[in-house]
């Protein structure tokens, strides 16, 4: 017999399989020695109370072993006669665009400007000794995206734009642990994740598909208002390549030489609202205190506690984003004269650090001008004026974080765990003071709904400017395709339609299907 429970238990009963069996047999009157196994369906932790609660939803096998798989797979068959489909991103947009083209019968040609996601780590390590960032390969650009080496998280609210559960189950089929399949904010890890990437590649191309690495996109071949193929340039070789098909453009959302592209191009794109502030780092043992109400921390059944904050200030919100707890501050530049930092954590979230990025709301109608590279051109100004702060190198300014909502210059700055180092800078003097200003109004707020979160054990580090594309190009909502372009599908983070990896991978799907009945409806045509 199968039967599901919802419990809510304390952490060291939730901690393993025996304990929950010797509870549910508590419970429910069950003898112990006929359930053969638990399965976590769902998994959530409850600190709003002194006591921390986990609630979980779990199904028991009585008398019976578990036959069905924890995961659905799916099926991906031989492509390698199908009509060619091009596909500009190997990121999540990319990946899932990919693998869904391959459900539908049609052949993926990927092209991705950067490295495969194991040559990046010497590219990414030589940032942090060097100081240089290479412009095709860093931490936005490379196979798996800006999320592959930048946490691996796949919380998503966008539960409206498409089948959430099939992106974590395709996930868990290439390699992932199923445990993100139960857990409430599911996460792979840094250190995971590049294998996960590697699987899905090797799916593309066993396939028939094709994975064409340091391959960048340098223009789209048109007959008149129709996509019919892609120019490249390949960087390993210098020598120009040409492709033909549709094309899926999933460039995610640093990809500025190709906004500029199609600006030049007159290629319809409009500007788009971002958020920008600054990586707030706390020592992990003060966040885990504060957020399990705990002098002792999260204790040995706890795992390293999350925080969310968003608050209203003069008319823009202002709120937590890509929280890492016990993970590192890394350097998300994607050329020279750029200090950008962003959040990544290991799958253990075990460092002495958790941090989140700390943004303002940006809209268009607050930058001057009416150029659709408007907010593009304000956040990398941002940058810029962030390097030279950082002493022209990725030396990243910080203030602590008292101080800084105090107006006052730190004289010194806690340990971290940014790499190349930090140096203190006045954020609160150089930075944009529509962001500033609001920022310390939040974290006083903050400090008043979450009592020691606002101290000056806590590091600001600048600056957080690419927490989503600063460009929207446009596309019809019932089509996906692009509104005066045929055969060209805007996809994902660097198109304006999606946030983060889960919602990235929903639209790759989403615009693979459309790519597919473009296909289908000119074959008949």
């Amino acid at each position: 017999m199968v039967s599901e429970f919802q419990i809510r238990v304390l952490p060291q009963v939730a901690a393993n399989e025996n304990t929950i069996k010797e509870y549910i047999g508590r419970e429910q009157g069950i003898d112990v020695r006929t359930i053969n196994a638990v399965r976590i369906l769902k998994r959530s932790i409850d600190a709003r109370q002194r006591q921390v609660f986990v609630n979980l939803k779990v199904r028991i096998y009585i008398n019976e072993i578990p036959h069905d798989d924890e995961f659905t797979h799916t099926h991906y068959g031989d492509v390698s006669d199908k009509p060619q489909v091009i596909v500009v991103g190997e990121g999540p947009g990319g990946l899932f665009a990919s693998l869904r083209l391959i459900e539908l019968g049609l052949r993926p040609m990927v092209v991705e400007r950067g490295k495969d996601v194991r040559q990046r780590k010497l590219d990414l390590s030589a940032i942090t000794k060097t100081h240089k960032v290479d412009g095709e390969s860093n931490y936005c650009f490379g196979e798996g995206g800006a999320g592959a080496y930048s946490d691996g998280k796949l919380y998503t609210r966008s539960k409206k734009r498409g089948n959430i559960e099939k992106i974590l189950n395709v996930f868990c089929q290439h390699g992932a642990s199923t445990a993100i399949l139960a857990d409430a904010h599911p996460h792979i890890g840094t250190d995971k994740l590049p294998r996960v990437i590697e699987n899905m590649r090797n799916t593309i191309i066993n396939c028939g598909g094709e994975v064409h690495h340091q391959t960048r996109m340098d223009r789209l071949i048109l007959q008149g208002s129709k996509v019919v193929g892609i120019e490249c340039t390949n960087l390993f070789t210098g020598k120009e390549e040409t492709y033909h098909g549709p094309v899926i453009l999933a460039t995610g959302h640093s990809a500025r030489d190709v906004y500029r592209y199609l600006y030049s191009a007159n290629i319809a794109i409009e500007a788009k609202g971002i958020a920008v502030g600054v990586r707030l780092e706390h020592p992990s043992q003060l966040i885990d205190s504060i957020q399990y109400h705990s002098r002792q921390g999260r204790g040995k059944y706890l795992p390293a506690a999350e925080y969310s904050f968003v608050t209203q200030v003069d008319g823009r919100g202002v709120y937590s984003f890509c929280m890492c707890p016990g993970g590192f501050v890394i350097p998300a530049a994607t050329g020279a004269q750029q200090i950008v930092v962003n959040g990544m954590s290991p799958s253990n979230r075990g460092g002495k650090w958790s941090n989140s990025g700390m943004v303002v709301e940006t809209r268009p109608e607050d930058i001057a001008g009416d150029s659709p590279l408007r907010i593009m051109e304000w956040q990398e100004q941002i940058e810029r004026d962030c390097w030279q702060q950082g002493n022209m190198k990725q030396t990243a300014p910080a203030q602590r974080m008292a101080d800084f909502v105090n107006k006052r210059l730190s004289y010194d700055l806690p340990p971290s765990s940014y790499a190349p180092g930090l140096i203190s800078s006045p954020l609160h003097f150089w930075l944009p003071a529509h962001i500033t200003g609001r920022l310390q109004e939040a974290f006083k707020t903050f400090g008043k709904m979450s009592h020691g979160f606002l101290t000056n054990d806590a590091t600001l580090i600048a600056v957080e400017t690419r927490t989503s594309s600063p460009i929207r190009i446009l596309r019809s909502p019932e089509t996906l395709m692009h509104t005066a372009i045929e055969g060209l599908f805007p996809c994902g983070e660097g198109a304006g339609y999606a946030g983060g990896i889960v919602s990235a991978g929903v639209d790759g799907e989403r615009c693979a299907d459309m790519c597919a009945e473009y296909i289908k409806a000119n074959a008949a045509s």
